[in-house]
C-alpha cells in the first residue's frame, strides 16, 4: 500500500489529471522515482514526441511537469478494462520498481498489458533485475553494449534528442551575454552531476593545468550537486582556488534552459568515469559544440571513433589524454570548426529523437499483433 499512497492518490492531485480518457490510451510509460534522473530526462522527452506520431501514451509517476499528458493511481485502476480498439496495454518500464510493479499489475492483478523494460546499464545484472527482465515481453536495449549483458532476446534502439532545441548560434557573442558570461571569452564546460563517477575531478585538474597559459579561456561546471557529494564538491572548490583560478574555472547551478549553455560554448568536454549512456556529448554535437570524451558508455558510438572531424575520443581517467585531446581543439580554429559541422551534421542525421520514438513505437506494434 504504501507505493500507491506515494504517488497520487489524493483528490486534488487526480483532479489535475481527469482530462485523459484511459479508453484512448494504449501506453503507459512510469516514472517512479522522485528525483529528476537521466531516465526521466528520457521519458519527458520522448512522450510529446511519441504522442505526435500518433502513438496513445501517457506518463504515470510523481512531480511530472504540466505539459506532459500524465496519469494519477486512480486511471491506473482502469486498466482491468480493455482500451478502444486493442486488447491490451502496454507498460514500458525503465527502472527495477517500475518492471516490479507492471508484473504485479498483470500477474497478480490480472490486468491486460503486456510489459516492456528498456535498459542502458552496462555491468552484469543482480539476480533480482534478471528475474524481473525475463518476466518482461519485450527488451529494448540502448546499444551493443548493454544488449551484451541482457540475456534476454531484444531491440536495440539508441536514445536520441530533440535537434531543434538543441541547435548552433549563429552569434557566440549574443549567447555569451544571455547565460551572463563575458562575451569575448572563450568558454569549455562540462555538464552533468556533481560527482565522482561523472570525471569533474579530472575536468577540474585538466583546467588547472591548461588555463594559466590560456588567459583567454573560462571553464564552467554546469550540474547539481546531491547532499551526499557536497564535500566532494567542496574539496575541489578548494583546489581550485589554491591554484589561483577561482574566477575562471566556474560551478554553476543545475539550468533548466540548459540548451542556452551548450550554445555559448567553445569546447564540451565529457570526463565521465563511468557511464550508462549519457546524452551531453550528443547534446553538445547538435548545438555545434566539438566534444572531447572519455571511452565509457556510448560516447564512442555518439562521436564515431573513427572520423576525428567530429571530436575526440579519450581513454577514461587518462589525464595527460584528456589535456592533449583539449590542447589540440585549443590551438586550433580549423579542428574546431570542423568538428562543429560534422557533429551537428551527424546528430541530426542518425540522432533524432522523432528515430527513436518510430523505432520504439515499432516495438508496440509487434506486441499489440501478438
Amino acid at each position: 500500500m504504501r507505493f500507491f499512497k506515494s504517488f497520487g492518490s489524493n483528490n486534488e492531485i487526480e483532479h489535475s489529471y481527469q482530462s485523459i480518457d484511459m479508453n484512448n490510451i494504449d501506453i503507459i510509460a512510469p516514472n517512479l522515482k522522485i528525483k529528476h534522473s537521466g531516465v526521466t530526462s528520457t521519458i519527458l522527452s520522448l512522450c510529446p514526441r511519441q504522442r505526435q506520431l500518433g502513438q496513445r501514451l501517457v506518463v504515470f509517476g510523481y512531480l511530472l511537469p504540466k505539459n506532459i499528458a500524465r496519469i494519477g493511481i486512480l486511471s491506473l485502476l482502469t486498466c482491468w478494462r480493455k482500451p478502444s480498439g486493442g486488447n491490451i496495454r502496454v507498460w514500458h518500464a525503465r527502472r527495477n520498481n517500475e518492471m516490479l510493479v507492471g508484473v504485479i499489475m498483470r500477474d497478480v492483478l490480472r490486468m491486460p498489458l503486456k510489459l516492456v523494460f528498456t535498459s542502458s546499464s552496462q555491468r552484469n545484472k543482480t539476480k533480482w533485475s534478471t528475474y524481473l527482465t525475463s518476466r518482461m515481453n519485450k527488451v529494448i536495449t540502448t546499444s551493443t553494449k548493454s544488449a551484451y549483458f541482457i540475456k534476454q532476446p531484444n531491440t536495440i534502439i539508441m536514445h536520441g534528442i530533440d535537434t531543434e532545441k538543441f541547435c548552433p548560434t549563429e552569434d557566440k557573442r549574443e549567447a555569451r551575454c544571455l547565460i551572463k558570461m563575458p562575451e569575448n571569452t572563450k568558454l569549455i564546460g562540462c555538464f552533468g552531476r556533481i560527482r565522482k563517477l561523472k570525471g569533474i575531478e579530472l575536468f577540474v585538474d585538466c583546467m588547472i593545468r591548461l588555463l594559466p597559459a590560456h588567459p583567454e579561456w573560462t571553464a564552467i561546471i554546469v550540474g547539481r550537486t546531491t547532499l551526499t557529494h557536497y564535500r566532494f564538491k567542496n574539496l575541489l572548490k578548494k583546489r581550485i582556488y589554491e591554484s589561483g583560478l577561482g574566477q575562471r574555472i566556474l560551478f554553476i547551478e543545475e539550468q533548466y534552459s540548459i540548451e542556452n549553455w551548450y550554445r555559448a560554448l567553445d569546447i564540451f568536454v565529457a570526463p565521465q568515469i563511468h557511464e550508462g549512456f549519457g546524452l551531453t556529448p550528443l547534446e553538445a554535437m547538435a548545438s555545434g559544440i566539438p566534444v572531447v570524451a572519455a571511452d565509457v558508455g556510448v560516447f564512442s558510438e555518439l562521436l564515431n571513433s573513427k572520423d576525428d572531424k567530429i571530436g575526440t575520443i579519450f581513454p577514461a581517467g587518462d589525464l595527460n589524454a584528456l589535456e592533449k585531446s583539449v590542447l589540440d581543439l585549443m590551438n586550433s580554429e580549423e579542428k574546431m570548426l570542423a568538428a562543429s559541422i560534422q557533429g551537428r551534421k551527424r546528430a541530426v542525421k542518425y540522432f533524432p529523437i522523432e528515430k527513436e520514438a518510430l523505432e520504439i513505437g515499432k516495438v508496440y506494434s509487434r506486441l499489440f499483433k501478438e
